[in-house]
């Protein structure tokens, strides 16, 4: 368990440090993503980000844990 908790740690502080790079890909702004803004109010909810990453996330695990 302490193993896992240090690895997810090093992935957020690389994905931390990346930030500046991985924002110039896109993400965080594709088609399909909702953003709804009226005055005094904004709401945003990235659909279609949030899709990519978990299938790339599904697939990273897929490839590490398959034997």
């Amino acid at each position: 368990m302490g193993r896992w908790l240090i690895g997810i740690g090093l992935v957020l502080v690389v994905l931390g440090l990346l930030w500046p790079w991985l924002a110039r890909l896109g993400l965080g702004r594709l088609p399909g993503d909702i953003a709804i803004q009226r005055e005094g109010f904004h709401f945003y909810f990235p659909l279609t980000t949030s899709i990519l990453v978990s299938l790339v996330a599904s697939l990273l695990l897929w490839l590490f844990f398959r034997r």
